[in-house]
């Protein structure tokens, strides 16, 4: 029975502050209509009725919340019950209205409801920029009803070894603009780009393949080769791999710099002239990353050397760019622009007859990441502490109980260590019985 004489459903089931308030689950409505409010776990609320059309049940998406409320839902959901009682297909009738959508056109429409609820700019850019990058080449020009199965692995394969971790996340985002384009009615069916029950029959475990598989370093023997080379590359993306490698940093630090985040001194802040020694700056000279742009979300200060101070002199400043390696248009440089300067250092060497730049274990070419497996494996070799180099990657350290006494981030011992990395990076070399322990704390 779908309601009482006078039209009205008795209902037990959701009110208005409920649907606002709801945890993550299916909360069901009453009145024997099939509708159901779904609260994802990062808080997002869609509405879904299931309804048996032609003997089979169904699911619909009837919009999400706070667009589509309590009483909207139910009056749809009420028109497909009866539609459907009636020997109708609402989801036939919805076909025939719905408006086609490619891939790229829902993602701009997912960005433009949901932008709200990302953390801050950063992740907001990184959601748009790795879709663009890796996601919109194979799907973007597709109808959203024609991607299956097969298209998601198009768009992950290739990358689920080498950037697993970018892949899995990208893995989501994908799922997450198909998840919406079915409850605002632009598809149906199953996510192909699930991955409990779907893709993971396919691929592997994602923490298995990255615990497997480390990013290609950077030899220490090819160290001071390398560097020369790179010296010798012009252009904002070779600067910053540079200036990468000097800090230990992780790419997306760098390429998200800002002159606010760097001090040369107390007196100066960032301003220096000519007649500034390198060697007076670099003794004060620091970089502090806000917790919001670092991985662990906590703050990290980074001493700045004499090579990474010059660098920082020689580059422009573009008006109204905030960026230190800023984009040709002033925005932040992409995640490919610093790999692509290393694959091409590796292809110059290919063509002239050698190897290139190779990780001695896994024998493929070293990328930007691993060049913090270099700094790392360079650091335990000359002897400095543990907790100084890890402190540097910006690394957790011991237990709770131990970061919670380690209040120190040793920021002038590690002035003088990035100073000695720096002389490496240049082909010094000290004696192998050098043993840093002056620099423990």
């Amino acid at each position: 029975m779908l309601g009482e004489e006078k039209g009205e459903v008795k209902r037990s089931g959701l009110t208005a502050a409920k649907v606002r308030t709801a945890g993550p689950g299916k909360h069901h409505d009453g009145g024997g209509t099939g509708l159901f409010l779904r609260v994802d776990p990062n808080g997002a609320r869609f509405w879904i009725q299931r309804v048996t059309i032609h003997g089979k049940r169904r699911e619909i998406g009837l919009g999400g919340f706070p667009v589509v409320g309590l009483a909207d839902a139910r009056k749809a959901a009420l028109a497909n019950k009866q539609l459907a009682f009636a020997g109708g297909d609402p989801l036939a009738e919805r076909r025939k209205t719905r408006e086609t959508l490619t891939f790229a056109e829902a993602v701009e429409r997912y960005l433009a409801a949901k932008l709200d609820e990302f953390r801050n700019d950063k992740h907001k850019k990184q959601w748009a920029a790795t879709l663009d990058a890796y996601a919109r080449p194979v799907l973007g020009d597709m109808p959203l009803q024609s991607i299956g199965v097969a298209d998601v692995l198009r768009v992950l394969q290739p990358i689920w070894a080498g950037k697993t971790e970018t892949a899995s996340r990208l893995r989501g985002r994908i799922e997450a603009v198909l998840s919406w384009a079915t409850v605002a009615g632009h598809r149906e069916g199953p996510n192909p780009a699930r991955w409990k029950g779907n893709l993971s029959e396919l691929l592997p475990k994602a923490a298995k393949v990255a615990k497997a598989d480390n990013q290609p370093a950077l030899a220490l023997g090819d160290v001071s080769r390398w560097w020369v080379a790179l010296g010798k590359r012009d252009g904002m993306a070779a600067r910053a791999l540079e200036f990468l490698t000097l800090t230990a940093a992780r790419s997306g630090e760098v390429r998200g710099a800002t002159w606010d985040e760097i001090t040369f001194g107390a007196r100066d802040k960032t301003e220096f002239t000519d007649l500034t020694p390198l060697a007076t700056i670099a003794t004060s000279a620091t970089w502090t990353i806000p917790a919001s742009r670092m991985k662990a979300g906590r703050e990290h200060r980074v001493a700045l050397t004499a090579e990474a101070v010059a660098i920082l002199q020689s580059l422009p400043r573009m008006e109204g760019s905030p960026y230190i390696f800023f984009a040709p248009r002033g925005g932040e440089l992409s995640d490919m622009s610093l790999s692509a300067v290393m694959r091409r250092m590796q292809d110059t060497e290919e063509k002239a007859g050698g190897l290139g730049y190779i990780d001695p274990r896994n024998k493929r070419p070293a990328v930007p990441h691993g060049l913090r497996s270099t700094f790392r494996q360079w650091a335990a070799e000359r002897g400095y502490p543990r907790d100084m180099a890890e402190i540097a990657l910006a690394h957790f350290i011991g237990s709770e109980v131990e970061r919670a006494y380690q209040r120190s981030d040793m920021l002038e011992r590690r002035r003088a260590m990035m100073a000695d990395w720096a002389g490496f990076l240049r082909g010094e070399v000290m004696a192998d019985n050098v043993v840093k322990l002056g620099a423990a704390g």
